[in-house]
Parts: structure tokens; C-alpha cells; sequence
């Protein structure tokens, strides 16, 4: 695959999954639009800006700096091809019936609200151009209800159910929406929050890039609002 005249925005880019699904796109050629909620973060992860990286800093929940995020985007690069909503967040809860007004909040606005506050900015935009990818990350938990995660599964459980709508809303107009479900991801945070689990069980940050990746090329043409689980090797 070749990405050199594509403009790519990875939302979440500070982290774990956002590092990697940059350095997939960046070693494809592609421009990259890389959000984050502070500068510190962004310099901390990659090598500072340069003529194909941009840094963008907004808090997400917030539609007023999302648009200037995307407005600097186009003012930079004219045009957004791929848009990656890699933002996110788990917390474990309490049981339905107990949980607080604070998770409920926490876990809808960081995994649900990110992606829709992003595609009110960037849809627009693709439809002018004629064409677009739109990739979410979901959960593979999302699938069914666990105790103690009914907030954090409704949340991944919307961004499944936003996907296929976009995906039937967009569609005619050459613009593909799908998401990933991946599992528990191989991070150096997972791995020091459960320490006697086994990580090779896990699945590879760069296992969800290149899967992403594949979403976000024209071999994906055809793949509108798919939920595709990611597993691991094991």
C-alpha cells in the first residue's frame, strides 16, 4: 500500500495503540494528524512535528476544539482521508443498579462521545471530497453483558451500534465505516495491572495497526459496518 498523498488523524496518538497505528501509517507515507490532550504527550511519544506530522491538541469531549483540531488539519494538509478514533478508556464499575453518575460519564464521554464529536468535525469534510475511512475501536467484550462492566460494555456497545449506522448513512457516498474489537491489548500498562496473567494470550498493538491499516485501504472498498474481533495468536 501506498499512503504518501493521504492525510491520516489518529485521535488518542499519545498512547499505546495510537503510537502504533501512526508508525503503521507513517511507514505507508501518509501525513499524519496525531491528537492528543496536551503537547507534553505528544513530544513525549514521537520526535516533534515535521513536514508529514502535525500535532493537534484537544479534549475531545469538547466540539469546539475538536473543530479547530480539524481545522488545522485541513489548513495543513487540505484534505483528511482516514480518520482513526482510537480515544478510549476502561474502568471497572459497580454493579448497575450502584453505578455512580461520574462513571457512567466518564466511560460514555471518552469512548462514545470522542467519536461523535470527531465525525460531526470530519464527515463534512469527506463528503466534500467524495471519499473516506472511517475506523472506530470497539471492544470484544462489547459483544455481551459481564457483571461490573455494564457502563463500560454499553459505551463500546454504542460505538458498534454508531459504526453501522454511519457505515448505511455513508456508504453511497464512498465513505466506509467499520470498527475493530479487539481484546485485552499487549501494553506495558496491562502487563503491570495483572501481573500473573499471560500476555502471550494477548493481543499485539501492532496486530490492531495492521488490521486498521487494511480497513483504511482501497483492498477494504467493500467492508462497510463491520465489527471485526481481534483476538491474538493464541
Amino acid at each position: 500500500m501506498d499512503m504518501t498523498n493521504a492525510t491520516v488523524v489518529v485521535t488518542g496518538a499519545a498512547g499505546n495503540l495510537g503510537r502504533g497505528v501512526a508508525r503503521a501509517f507513517a511507514d505507508l507515507g501518509a501525513n499524519l494528524v496525531l491528537i492528543g490532550h496536551n503537547r507534553a504527550g505528544l513530544e513525549r511519544a514521537y520526535d516533534g512535528e515535521n513536514d508529514k506530522r502535525l500535532f493537534a491538541i484537544a479534549n475531545l469531549v469538547k466540539q469546539a476544539e475538536v473543530d479547530a483540531a480539524v481545522a488545522a488539519a485541513i489548513a495543513r494538509f487540505r484534505r483528511i482521508d482516514v480518520l482513526c478514533n482510537i480515544a478510549g478508556g476502561f474502568r471497572m464499575g459497580e454493579a448497575v443498579h450502584e453505578t455512580s453518575d461520574d462513571n457512567w460519564d466518564f466511560l460514555f464521554d471518552i469512548n462514545t462521545r470522542t467519536v461523535l464529536n470527531m465525525s460531526r468535525a470530519v464527515v463534512p469534510r469527506m463528503l466534500e471530497k467524495g471519499s473516506g475511512k472511517i475506523i472506530n475501536i470497539g471492544s470484544f467484550t462489547a459483544q455481551k453483558g459481564l457483571a461490573q462492566m455494564g457502563a463500560y460494555i454499553a459505551a463500546k456497545s454504542a460505538v458498534i451500534r454508531l459504526t453501522e449506522s454511519m457505515a448505511a448513512e455513508l456508504r453511497l457516498k464512498n465513505i466506509n465505516v467499520n470498527c475493530v474489537l479487539p481484546t485485552i491489548i499487549d501494553t506495558p500498562e496491562n502487563r503491570a495491572a495483572m501481573p500473573k496473567a499471560d500476555p502471550a494470550h494477548w493481543v499485539a498493538v501492532d496486530d490492531i495497526a495492521a488490521t486498521i491499516v487494511f480497513l483504511a485501504s482501497d483492498a477494504a472498498r467493500a467492508i462497510h459496518g463491520a465489527a471485526i474481533p481481534i483476538t491474538g495468536l493464541s
